[in-house]
């Protein structure tokens, strides 16, 4: 071989590694920019919540992680949080669906206004009535990774905006996710968009930080409502169609609740649950209530027969995965209702299903006279699965008495 041809070789050489070079810097840059520093900052701001100190090395990186979440302008804010959990990280399943409703082209029924009925109604139930028809809409925060594996409990919160002092003692108490005789508990709370100009501004930047560090809410982008409470049961509902295939129950409540995870556990696992578990505080033969200060007054147009059918309480209620797939089905064949909890007792009467009263559900307070200290007795909370009506204070002083090491005279048999 002659020095050219020697040459040609060497230069070959060359080029070849220098491309495989500059190959594997855009490997790997792509790998790690896009993921390691969301998962590191959120694990270095996970630790500081628990009360931990974090690593030297990582506490500038968290700490410019932090600034820069905040310098962020609204655009890209909102961006962002798509961009890290539109899709699951982990695909557990072969055939990968995704939330399908991309915008929100939904204009109001005129129809309605020229009908007598209509027009003598309040403007708040116009309102419902003429948007009624705008079933689903997209996401602005969404966990898919959530439901990957095998998930034996999910704990599903409504909540709003501007109640992020409640989500947070769930967190610290009876929402933490953790697992019990290898059996997985995972928890979401649900919001829609502020419904308030100044919440608009400050609460959904808030809002997006809070699931930036944490990774547990689901948004959408219907406004936060009273009447707006039947949208987050549908959506719900679809979300968990579309995305958990392998969750066993679901227990779903309100963020002012206190809830033992103990008592549900030895619930579902003292006997055999036939299909189409449901189960909470329900309520039989309830009339529509027609005072107009009330609210929950329902015109007489709007509902016209003497009781609604059975339904449970929205404080807290369980059920089985079976039957939470058959309630997205039911839900799309009514029309909605402005009170989510009546609503869902509508799709469970298409479904045939009569929902269990259980007496460790008390989503109306323990007793009824709301000053009675028996409504403060650790020993009573200590053996009820669902408490209704407590501000954060008072859940986390309650739960430190529950899980104190509290005598009690006599446990109360209701599991």
């Amino acid at each position: 071989m002659n020095n050219r041809d020697r040459w040609k070789v060497y230069k070959r050489v060359s080029v070849m590694f220098f491309l495989a070079v500059v190959a594997l810097t855009v490997v790997q840059r792509g790998s790690i920019s896009v993921g390691a520093p969301f998962e590191l900052e959120r694990q270095v701001h996970m630790h500081l919540f628990q009360g931990g100190e974090p690593l030297e090395e990582k506490s500038s990186e968290s700490h410019q992680g932090i600034k820069g979440f905040w310098k962020a302008d609204r655009r890209q804010a909102q961006s962002k949080p798509r961009a890290t959990t539109q899709e699951p990280r982990v695909t557990g399943n072969s055939s990968p669906r995704t939330w399908d409703v991309t915008s929100t082209n939904c204009s109001a029924n005129h129809n309605l206004s020229s009908q007598e009925w209509f027009r003598g109604l309040e403007d708040h139930f116009k309102q419902f009535l003429l948007y009624r028809h705008c079933r689903y809409f997209p996401m602005h925060l969404n966990h898919p990774e959530k439901c990957t594996g095998e998930i034996y409990l999910l704990m599903v919160i409504k909540s709003v905006a501007t109640q992020h002092d409640r989500r947070e003692v769930i967190r610290k108490t009876w929402g933490k996710e953790q697992v019990v005789d290898g059996k997985r508990i995972k928890t979401l709370f649900l919001l829609g968009k502020p419904s308030n100009e100044a919440e608009k501004a400050n609460h959904q930047k808030l809002v997006e930080y809070e699931d930036y560090i944490y990774g547990d809410i689901l948004q959408w982008e219907f406004l936060d409502s009273f009447f707006n409470l039947t949208l987050k049961e549908t959506h719900f509902l679809k979300w968990f169609h579309t995305y958990c295939p392998h969750v066993r129950y679901v227990f779903k409540g309100d963020d002012d609740v206190f809830v033992s995870v103990d008592n549900i556990l030895e619930f579902l696992g003292s006997s055999s649950h036939d299909k189409n578990l449901f189960v909470g505080d329900v309520i039989f033969k309830a009339k529509p209530i027609r005072k107009k200060d009330n609210k929950y007054y329902i015109p007489q147009a709007l509902y016209n027969k003497t009781h609604y059918p059975p339904y449970a309480g929205g404080g807290g209620f369980l059920m089985d995965d079976n039957l939470a797939r058959r309630l997205h089905w039911a839900a799309d064949t009514l029309e909605l209702y402005p009170i989510d909890d009546v609503f869902l007792g509508m799709c469970l009467e298409v479904l045939q299903v009569t929902p269990i009263k259980h007496n460790a559900f008390k989503t109306f307070g323990l007793v009824k006279n709301k000053n009675s200290k028996l409504n403060r007795e650790p020993c009573f909370f200590k053996n009820m699965i669902v408490v209704h009506k407590l501000l954060p204070s008072d859940l986390m002083h309650m739960w430190n008495l529950v899980n104190s090491d509290l005598v009690c005279s006599q446990k109360v048999e209701i599991l």
